[in-house]
């Protein structure tokens, strides 16, 4: 088993400690992620027509990242994953909330839910889940104007060092890899 970390190993690794920024110092470190200015610049809350979770359907499943379609939902992987696995699940139809779904969406965002946590289960060997939806801005929700529920597989040693320690959350997969491991094990 390989020892500690040492600081050499993170040389070149753009981070700044929070104690070396003007301001008042937190516990975090800066980890530099300049591939994210495209969701920053474009805004979180697209206009309807160029809604992330609108257009998907219409593209290929491996560009979408799109796991699996029901006949109401779909599930994909989250583009800015908080660990390797996390899907989203999405109705079709472009509402913000919860209750503004018909029984019909309801029930295949349920069945493509309990579909998806037996898929990641058996195919990544996580422990548990946490599942949810954020509902409106206010609360949290990346995409606000297009109801989504999180699935975010969890594994009994997931908090490493790393987020403990430096702050920073590594995704050990690539996103293509995960949606084609996932997409394969999902029955037909």
């Amino acid at each position: 088993m390989a020892g500690p970390y040492t600081p050499e190993e993170f040389e070149g690794v753009p981070t700044d400690a929070s104690g070396d920024l003007p301001g008042v110092p937190d516990a975090f470190q800066r980890l530099w992620t300049p591939h994210r200015m495209v969701y920053i610049q474009q805004g979180q809350q697209p206009e309807e027509h160029a809604c992330p979770f609108c257009r998907a359907p219409e593209m290929d499943d491996e560009q979408s990242m799109i796991v699996a379609r029901g006949e109401h939902a779909y599930a994909l992987l989250n583009l800015y994953p908080y660990n390797s696995g996390h899907l989203l699940v999405c109705p079709y139809r472009h509402i913000a909330t919860y209750d503004q779904a018909t029984p019909e969406e309801v029930d295949d965002i349920g069945r493509i839910t309990q579909i998806a946590m037996r898929v990641v289960r058996e195919v990544s060997r996580c422990d548990g889940f946490n599942i949810g939806m954020n509902q409106g801005r206010i609360a949290g929700a990346g995409i606000s104007e297009h109801l989504h529920q999180h699935i975010v597989p969890r594994w009994a040693l997931d908090a490493n060092f790393f987020p403990i320690i430096a702050k920073t959350k590594a995704i050990p997969r690539l996103l293509g890899d995960v949606r084609q491991e996932i997409a394969d094990a999902w029955p037909a």
